[in-house]
């Protein structure tokens, strides 16, 4: 997989409302206004994590979803989780009841939404947290998750 810096403007100008970027997955900017979040298929997220040496970050949501739905519209929104995690993270977002969401449901054992998850760059699962966070929440999470690590 081919996944360059310079292809962030490309993947800025192709993004639905979400932020989500289209085709396969792209790096998004630290300067956004908003958490960017890469699609594609699971492999290939971790496929990038690897090759940037960059922990992930998963929203596991369903459509039906309130607190998922206020993620999604203000948390990830938040000018400075965005930073924060556009920085440090590779954003993934998934709809866990279609496609390979559902299978990642069943392994990754999800049965509260929403879901907020963090792997290492390797695609092992490190951290698990369920239900609606602010912005302010959200940093400290991802902190906790990189502080963790390098005490390791």
């Amino acid at each position: 997989m081919d996944i360059d810096s310079h292809d962030f403007a490309h993947a800025w100008n192709n993004t639905s409302s979400f932020g989500q970027a289209k085709g396969s997955p792209k790096a998004p900017a630290a300067m956004a206004k908003e958490i960017g979040f890469v699609q594609g298929k699971w492999q290939d997220i971790v496929a990038l994590a690897k090759k940037e040496g960059k922990y992930i970050f998963v929203d596991a949501f369903t459509t039906w979803c309130s607190p998922c739905i206020q993620l999604q519209k203000f948390t990830f929104k938040d000018a400075a989780a965005a930073e924060y995690y556009n920085t440090h993270f590779i954003n993934y977002t998934i709809d866990m009841e279609k496609g390979e969401g559902l299978a990642l449901a069943e392994k990754w054992n999800i049965n509260e939404y929403p879901t907020l998850l963090f792997f290492s760059p390797e695609g092992k699962l490190v951290k698990k947290q369920t239900g609606y966070i602010d912005g302010k929440r959200l940093i400290d999470l991802g902190t906790d998750v990189l502080t963790a690590i390098e005490k390791k």
